[in-house]
């Protein structure tokens, strides 16, 4: 007889537990992110994009909500071959989530925000990805509902994400052109091909 509790629990509450963590992860960030909000505006940070800012908080909550609830209302059955290649990449998402934050130190927020005079950063995920944060968001907004099969959750978020996405990237692709002159694409010469 095993003596270790995750043993002797079930995989609804296994998940249930997953999702705890994902809370208490987002929780943490929220607190770096009120942290390094103070940070770039005694900077003379700039905000863009506060009216999507809203949409996007509703949007990771529901995500959450709809976690815990799919499963249990719909009676999904835990499928370990899917939950173990979901889980396997809900941990990767965090892992890049997490690499980002730690590469742009205070300059990581949830908010889009400028400081004027900072270069842009290029290290860490970043040598490697325009947008990997949101490589993170989407893949594990996916990743996590399918956990449980919460297949409903997970297609809902994933489209509704795309649009959200499609305006928060634009946002922020202008708040970087605004920011740093040198990020701006070249203009060819006349007549030139790019």
């Amino acid at each position: 007889m095993s003596m270790n509790p995750m043993d002797q629990m079930n995989p609804t509450d296994l998940y249930l537990l997953l999702i705890g963590l994902v809370v208490a992860e987002r929780l943490a960030e929220l607190a770096i992110a009120r942290r390094n909000t103070r940070w770039s505006l005694s900077r003379g940070a700039v905000e863009y994009g506060r009216g999507h800012y809203p949409a996007m908080v509703a949007l990771h909550t529901a995500l959450l909500l709809g976690c815990i609830l799919e499963p249990l209302v719909a009676d999904r059955p835990f499928l370990p071959v899917p939950g173990r290649i979901a889980l396997a990449l809900v941990l990767a998402a965090q892992t890049l989530r997490w690499w980002c934050i730690a590469t742009l130190g205070a300059r990581w927020n949830t908010r889009v925000l400028v400081v004027p005079g900072l270069p842009l950063v290029a290290a860490g995920p970043y040598r490697l990805l325009r947008h990997p944060n949101y490589v993170a968001v989407a893949v594990e907004g996916a990743a996590l509902p399918m956990v449980h099969t919460a297949w409903v959750t997970a297609a809902g978020f994933t489209v509704l994400n795309l649009l959200l996405l499609a305006v928060r990237i634009r946002c922020e692709e202008d708040a970087l052109a605004h920011a740093a002159p040198v990020y701006r694409s070249p203009v060819p010469a006349e007549g030139g091909a790019r």
